[in-house]
């Protein structure tokens, strides 16, 4: 196995006579930063907790594991590959992206509308791009950090060099519970059910991940937060979608009944978030200690901006990836929303390999830890191969028209059972 999977793998507790294969693509996801090394890492992982489960159901040998580089580039850019009835996918809105400041650069997140609304409602300008930066460029870019926080926007000071921060790339923790017997499969998840409590972009990721592998993945959402119909048209594939209300005594008991039957949660809410409706980690296993709860944050559970809400785009720049790709003194960015992606896939690899387990578990990652992997352990592998995406884009028909979609890279063939349902539309009840 190589050096950076083999990290992956063994932050995930996998055996280490285990390993993985690739087939390479060229300079895919190029990058100043080892992009492609973590793309691929992260997706042999998966693929290799995948046909652990898979043999310990069926008590074979687990087989040999071969990922393509080109089906990781693609998965890895998914949205930017999505097209529906031919019109590509929504990008960042206007408000949402990097801005002077007056000593230095802020990088702001305004894609859904309360978060644009409490952006400019913190610095009391109009809903204008030229409005903002004027505004912003009379700021220092802490002072607009905390002030946008406070409304309950977001935005984050830039880094100018990166953070030497070391951050755990999965935290495992078992619990207290009787042994868990699966009974032999067709596929590696097949019958397990995913309570889905995540929203844009690693956990959607992830439960995307674990529905290709036959699960049972019912998203749940608040009515009050609509999702983007083109992030769900890419994320939601395989999965059913349902709103409910969980300050709303009938929607909780709904919940709670889905929550008894349900073999695995998925959170991907800032901490804190679940903890009054009694959803947080440590009360779903005092519950159910039988239960995999796995746990997504921005920022994890140390350093200043631990506890807050965050993106992909969010923590790049205040880790300082931002920096580690600028070129011309302008922040830059990663080829694709590389710590959503990744981290989206060792979630998944964390889940399935805790159902290799006997006992329940809680696993814990965050894309601030595979910021800090990303900056500090990995190195780059040799560039081989030549790309072309087309053979991992495929076109299925949806309830949101025609979507031409990145195939999952876990193997050479399949997709999912079915295409995404429009959101919120699903009734509230396993399969």
């Amino acid at each position: 196995m190589d050096p950076v999977t083999a990290q992956a793998w063994a932050a995930l507790g996998g055996r280490p006579d285990l390993t993985v294969d690739f087939t390479p693509a060229g300079d895919v996801l190029r990058a100043r930063l080892p992009v492609r090394d973590l793309a691929r890492a992260t997706v042999g992982a998966c693929a290799l907790a995948a046909a652990e489960l898979k043999a310990a159901r069926d008590h074979t040998p687990i087989p040999p594991v071969t990922v393509r580089e080109a089906a990781v580039a693609t998965a890895f850019t998914s949205e930017r590959h999505l097209l529906v009835d031919g019109r590509p996918g929504a990008t960042f809105a206007p408000l949402s992206g990097f801005w002077r400041t007056a000593d230095g650069w802020v990088r702001t997140h305004a894609n859904y509308p309360h978060h644009r609304e409490r952006l400019l409602e913190a610095l009391d300008v109009a809903d204008d791009r030229t409005a903002l930066a004027r505004e912003l460029a009379t700021r220092r870019a802490l002072d607009v950090q905390e002030t946008v926080y406070a409304a309950g926007g977001l935005a984050v000071a830039v880094a100018t060099e990166p953070d030497p921060t070391r951050r755990p790339l999965v935290e495992t923790r078992p619990t207290d519970a009787a042994k868990r017997v699966l009974p032999p499969a067709s596929r590696p998840a097949e019958g397990i059910r995913v309570l889905d409590l995540t929203r844009v972009i690693a956990g959607p990721v992830a439960t995307r991940t674990l529905a290709f592998l036959g699960a049972d993945v019912l998203r749940v959402d608040p009515p009050h937060l609509p999702e983007d119909p083109d992030a769900h048209a890419d994320t939601g594939m395989g999965k059913r979608s349902t709103l409910l209300d969980l300050a709303d005594r009938h929607d909780r008991r709904t919940f709670d009944d889905l929550l008894d039957h349900a073999d695995v949660v998925v959170t991907g809410y800032r901490p804190g978030a679940l903890d009054r409706h009694g959803a947080s980690p440590e009360a779903l296993h005092a519950k159910r200690p039988d239960l995999v709860v796995a746990h997504l944050t921005a920022w994890g559970h140390t350093g200043d901006l631990a506890g807050r809400r965050g993106f992909d785009s969010l923590v790049q720049a205040a880790t300082g990836i931002a920096a580690a790709e600028s070129t011309d003194g302008t922040p830059g960015v990663l080829p694709a929303q590389a710590l959503d992606h990744g981290t989206g896939y060792l979630l998944a690899a964390a889940v399935l390999r805790a159902l290799v387990e006997p006992h329940g578990r809680h696993v814990s990652l965050s894309l601030a830890g595979t910021a800090s992997w990303l900056l500090h352990d990995i190195e780059p592998s040799p560039v081989r191969g030549d790309y072309d995406p087309d053979p991992w884009l495929v076109e299925t028909p949806s309830p949101y028209g025609v979507l031409r979609h990145a195939r999952p890279p876990l193997t050479d063939h399949g997709t999912w059972d079915h295409p995404p349902t429009l959101w919120g539309t699903d009734e509230p009840r396993w399969r």
